[in-house]
């Protein structure tokens, strides 16, 4: 049995498809097939019931599932381990939100060189989907991604509790109003991320709460073209707290919801839970743990409308 061999049997158990599980570990599909059977052969048991294009594990496979895992993990360390030793430093893959990345990845920069931490930081700002899948397969070592999400093999840490708040243009009929609701909401057209967001999702979650669907004219992949399109005045957008910034387009305003509940969002770090950190990815979350919290409980942006 080989290692790489495990590799090619858990992308196939994780993908459902011989073919997806070859794009994944970047082998043709008859060679990842053949050594599916070469280690069937060894094994002297059927590992995937084969049903057309989607396969699925057989008691044997599922046996052999945790197993896999866990030595891929092991074996995976083990070799990070080495890497860091013989190198400049120790290293961590991180990926996060994108509104969440722009403040948190040159906050933990800064943090390393005002103290001399020499950790080699691999950023990657992406959806929480593709966040949580390179976690689990290993692609990064941490992830902040928000919450809820339902993940048995990750484990999570909560780092901290971000408001939402209004954004709109300081001419919007919205700015005049003493107090907000998001019934006050109701008619006005919204500027939101694109449906992969799960700020997105959290805010169509909560104007449902409120028995209304969101009029989306405008979708964004960038926070930036939602804040410029904001303060033209063609629509509202809700952004979490920390997407305000000093360099905010001229005219773009934040207000706060009224009322005793304000509607928030959870973020946390998340790893694979069989993997083993490794001395990079240990530092990396005591770093994040000591700058997360001066950020997220304060701004650095001109005093806010409303608050």
């Amino acid at each position: 049995m080989e290692l790489y061999q495990l590799r090619y049997f858990l992308a196939v158990a994780e993908t459902g498809n011989f073919t997806k599980a070859a794009g994944r570990v970047f082998v043709s599909q008859p060679s990842l097939s053949q050594q599916i059977l070469n280690l069937e052969e060894e094994l002297g048991q059927q590992l995937f019931h084969r049903l057309g294009r989607k396969v699925v594990l057989t008691d044997a496979g599922q046996k052999l599932l945790e197993s896999a895992r866990r030595i891929v993990a092991d074996a995976d360390q083990t070799i990070q381990e080495l890497k860091e030793s013989t190198g400049l430093g120790p290293k961590v893959k991180v990926g996060a939100l994108q509104t969440v990345a722009h403040f948190f990845f040159p906050a933990v920069m800064a943090h390393c060189r005002a103290n001399d931490i020499p950790l080699i930081i691999h950023t990657r700002e992406d959806f929480r989907r593709p966040l949580a899948e390179a976690v689990l397969e290993g692609q990064l070592d941490w992830a902040l991604i928000s919450l809820p999400f339902n993940e048995p093999r990750l484990h999570f840490e909560k780092l901290y509790t971000e408001p939402l708040w209004v954004a709109m243009s300081a001419n919007h009929r919205l700015a005049q109003l003493d107090h907000l609701t998001f019934a006050s909401l109701r008619d006005e057209s919204f500027i939101l991320m694109g449906e992969a967001s799960t700020l997105t999702q959290h805010i169509q979650r909560f104007c449902g709460d409120h028995d209304f669907e969101p009029k989306i004219s405008h979708r964004c992949a960038q926070v930036s073209t939602a804040k410029s399109l904001t303060a033209m005045g063609l629509g509202i957008t809700i952004l979490p707290k920390s997407a305000r910034s000093a360099t905010d387009p001229e005219g773009l305003i934040f207000r706060k919801f009224s009322g005793p509940v304000q509607p928030s969002r959870d973020i946390a770090l998340v790893r694979h839970r069989r993997r083993h950190l490794g001395r990079g990815a240990q530092l990396f979350v005591e770093i994040a743990r000591t700058v997360v919290g001066p950020i997220a409980s304060t701004n650095t942006a001109p005093p806010l409308k409303g608050s």
